[in-house]
């Protein structure tokens, strides 16, 4: 079953995450029957290793909570708000970096009133010079920060307002940037909101055709 699964699996943002927790599943001996079954020279596990880390599916992702990221290596978030989501984006980000995740944050830098265009292009351009792995966004509906970040071609936000939502976007869509609604949802819920988010992989095949045709 998951020889079967890692041939379905494509393209993911996040090359140097999966290559951590490889390393630490191979030291842990959980991989190495998977990998001999695609090569008859153990020699070359290497380039099968290589093909494979961009790959792998969202349940080793969850090996996270076993075995942790390298210290050589902190998952890069870019986080940014309007006023109405300031004081979400502040726990949030104190969240990511209790759990060893490199923050930036790109404002508002206080609860005024603020125009969520300017932190919606903020975020957009970062992210889409490669910056941070991915982008957590927020405003009061998650709507019109995501309208502004969504004029940039390569970038693909998505509103998540619940967990299912959040794991399609990474599945089907290759989100990179994840908008909440700070006004509608809890802490609680948008913790779990961007955990799935940034723990699951964008799935390919049919998808990346899709997604291909975003850009216009």
């Amino acid at each position: 079953m998951l020889i079967k699964q890692f041939r379905h699996l494509k393209n993911s943002n996040n090359f140097s995450i999966y290559q951590c927790i490889l390393q630490k599943l191979i030291q842990c001996g959980v991989l190495i029957t998977i990998f001999q079954s695609f090569s008859n020279n153990y020699l070359t596990i290497k380039k099968d290793i290589q093909f494979f880390l961009s790959k792998i599916h969202t349940a080793f992702l969850q090996f996270l909570y076993i075995c942790p990221y390298p210290t050589h290596y902190l998952m890069k978030i870019a986080l940014a708000s309007d006023h109405a989501g300031y004081e979400l984006k502040l726990k949030l980000a104190q969240y990511l970096s209790d759990k060893k995740i490199e923050v930036t944050d790109l404002g508002s830098d206080s609860a005024e009133p603020s125009d969520y265009p300017e932190f919606g292009h903020e975020i957009a351009k970062h992210i889409e010079q490669g910056k941070s792995d991915f982008g957590i966004s927020l405003c009061g509906s998650g709507n019109g920060i995501n309208m502004t970040a969504n004029k940039y071609p390569y970038i693909r936000s998505a509103l998540c307002w619940n967990i299912e939502i959040a794991s399609l976007a990474r599945k089907h869509n290759n989100a990179n940037i994840c908008a909440l609604p700070a006004r509608f949802i809890t802490l609680g819920e948008a913790k779990k909101i961007v955990d799935i988010f940034i723990h699951t992989s964008f799935e390919g095949g049919r998808h990346q055709r899709r997604i291909e045709k975003i850009p216009r």
